[in-house]
């Protein structure tokens, strides 16, 4: 999806979960677009699903050809709240923050993220969900498969306790 040389990128807000809506109708224009995706774990009804979701809620990015196009039709298109200007005119992004995304997309398309765990040994940790939800604990550390080893205080002793890593936050 490479952007020919007198186009230039700009972003554009799309509506609450209209970013596919958006990105269809910006192809009916003839507008060249780039939705930017992961895929994200999603834990329901003890299932694990995983499910593509844009990089940037809300949010899509657009080439304009001004040789060829208008960028206003873009701010009445279904989906687009607005483009997003500095002044009167709408904001380019660099080509290459457009390209380096790209570039860090796997074969199907998704932006491959780097897995960090952000906390350290001995931090606090909250569990958001399941069994022990609300509870705090201790970091200990992380494995290669996303699991967090944290230690609980449950009946009077600590507990060693695995669980995905986006179970956790900090507390």
């Amino acid at each position: 999806m490479k952007s020919n040389f007198l186009s230039r990128w700009y972003v554009a807000r799309t509506h609450p979960h209209a970013e596919t809506k958006a990105a269809r109708h910006l192809g009916r224009q003839g507008f060249e677009f780039y939705l930017p995706r992961y895929l994200k774990k999603r834990r329901h009804a003890r299932r694990v699903e995983v499910v593509p979701r844009p990089l940037y809620p809300g949010y899509i990015f657009v080439a304009v050809d001004h040789e060829m196009q208008r960028w206003q039709p873009i701010q009445s298109t279904i989906g687009i709240t607005r483009i997003m200007c500095s002044g009167d005119q709408p904001a380019a992004v660099p080509q290459e923050v457009v390209e380096e995304l790209m570039r860090r997309e796997d074969e199907f398309g998704m932006i491959q993220l780097e897995r960090r765990v952000q906390f350290k040994p001995g931090d606090t940790v909250r569990v958001v969900t399941g069994a022990f939800s609300k509870y705090l604990g201790l970091y200990e550390g992380a494995d290669e498969r996303e699991r967090v080893a944290i230690l609980l205080s449950l009946l009077g002793r600590k507990v060693r306790v695995h669980l995905p890593s986006e179970m956790v936050e900090a507390a």
